[in-house]
């Protein structure tokens, strides 16, 4: 994921800008940056390498006697960004959040028409540059945009940043959400609505699919309709959001404690107490805690100050690290207890296995029943950028082993019923691996109605193949 933060107001939004786009520092471990229009209408950009620091200490200094009424800012798992352009439409900035799968093929094409890219890294295209060359294809912003979807196979949503205002677009398949939020002279467009209630602003409302908001002085104004019928990534709720967010109007928390309260119901395992894998398998265990009775208490610590999360990062060596480093276990808490531990998700298996669970054991633990808030993940995502190749799931190894080799998706149904042998041959291999003593996996059913909304309004690609 990446954070995406704009804001437009009377006055100075620098110190805004700053704290706003901070809070999204949860949804990426790679880059920060921001872009302003100056007092002499000059669109500025500053990009730091967050890689081993926080946003605040590296634009702490750059904030310093800046002034400006229009500024975006993105936290990015993978590209530098915003990135800035002179164009037909005059000068503009664009940072996005997304993932383009056709991205090679647009780029011989657009090469062959004679389009250049300024933002090459070890022969990889910007995907912000990419969409921004789309973009200035046609004969206005909001065309450009339109033609960029349709042009593009993935998701992409975006702020674009004028001497006049900002554009906010939310992703046509509605995978990444845009809130609104305003204080009567301020008003800001963010991934999260987590970044709204200390900086003194109210959610106005969520961007539809597909719409497209110009945010100037007097207020934000909707050039392109969107779709209600967007399905938006479900994992934001289990995973990837903050706590105190809210996507379409539905927290986070209390979702996932909906997601602890339905594991518990189909479980009969007996335990001393419930744990959560920090960060957000806390949020699950409380759940779980208050439906089956049995007490919440905290087995591992997260040593927050310089290690963010394990699944962001991009190379395995970086998320082994992290992993090993920022769970710290208390034994006073673990010594001879039956634990059932709540998390997220089981991605590619390897920190639960090599990290939690074994520090678990050595500080013994007399059992460990693994309980994930969603299914088994059986397709690498479309739509952002996690994980990227098929093999690394843990689900998709176990079936290699079972099966002899990866199955294509016709051959994938008894895998995706959790009432087949398959599944459960499947989720046995998973728990052996894991040196669990058992694990159970939360039903699709079960984490829909956790999250309150239809099924056709949400993105399950990451679970069933089901394509957007």
């Amino acid at each position: 994921m990446t954070g995406l933060f704009g804001v437009v107001g009377r006055s100075n939004v620098v110190s805004t800008l700053f704290y706003g786009t901070d809070y999204h520092s949860h949804l990426g471990t790679k880059y920060g940056g921001i872009a302003y229009v100056d007092d002499k209408g000059d669109t500025i950009k500053k990009i730091h390498d967050i890689n081993n620091t926080q946003f605040k200490s590296k634009f702490t200094d750059e904030i310093k006697g800046s002034s400006s009424n229009i500024m975006i800012g993105v936290i990015s798992d993978k590209d530098p960004q915003p990135l800035t352009f002179l164009s037909k439409f005059g000068p503009f900035a664009v940072c996005m959040n997304g993932l383009i799968v056709n991205k090679e093929e647009l780029k011989d094409s657009m090469i062959s028409d004679g389009t250049s890219f300024a933002e090459v890294y070890h022969g990889d295209i910007n995907q912000s540059d990419l969409l921004a060359n789309l973009i200035n294809k046609k004969d206005s912003i909001e065309d450009g945009i339109q033609y960029m979807w349709d042009s593009i196979d993935g998701a992409a949503s975006l702020l674009i940043m004028t001497p006049n205002g900002i554009y906010a677009a939310r992703d046509r398949k509605g995978i990444s959400p845009l809130v609104l939020g305003t204080d009567g002279s301020r008003w800001v467009v963010a991934s999260e609505s987590s970044s709204f209630p200390n900086l003194g602003f109210k959610v106005e409302r969520f961007l539809a699919s597909g719409e497209i908001v110009f945010i100037s002085m007097t207020g934000p104004e909707t050039v392109m309709q969107g779709s209600p019928c967007g399905k938006t990534c479900a994992f934001l709720w289990v995973y990837t959001g903050f706590p105190s967010s809210s996507y379409e109007g539905i927290n986070t928390e209390v979702v996932r404690e909906n997601c602890g309260r339905f594991l518990a119901r189909r479980d009969d395992v007996k335990a001393d107490l419930v744990a959560g894998v920090p960060d957000s398998g806390t949020a699950h265990a409380i759940g779980y805690a208050m439906e089956s009775g049995i007490p919440f208490r905290r087995v591992l610590h997260k040593y927050t100050p310089g290690y963010g999360r394990s699944y962001t990062p991009l190379t395995q060596e970086d998320r082994d690290r992290i992993a090993l480093m920022k769970l710290i276990p208390n034994k006073e808490t673990i010594e001879g207890n039956r634990i059932i531990l709540c998390e997220d998700s089981i991605v590619r298996g390897t920190q639960l296995k090599n990290f939690t669970v074994k520090k678990l054991r050595q500080a013994g633990a007399r059992e460990v029943h693994a309980r994930p808030a969603c299914p088994p993940l059986l397709y690498p995502c479309r739509y952002m950028l996690s994980t990227r190749r098929i093999e690394e799931l843990a689900a998709r190894k176990a079936i290699i082993d079972i099966e002899g080799r990866d199955l294509d998706d016709q051959e994938m149904a008894e895998y995706l019923d959790p009432d087949s042998e398959k599944y459960r041959m499947m989720v046995d291999h998973i728990r052996r691996d894991l040196d669990l003593d058992t694990l159970r996996f939360q039903r699709l059913e079960d984490m829909i109605e956790a999250i309150g909304l239809p099924r056709e309004r949400l993105c399950l690609y990451c679970w069933t193949g089901e394509r957007v």
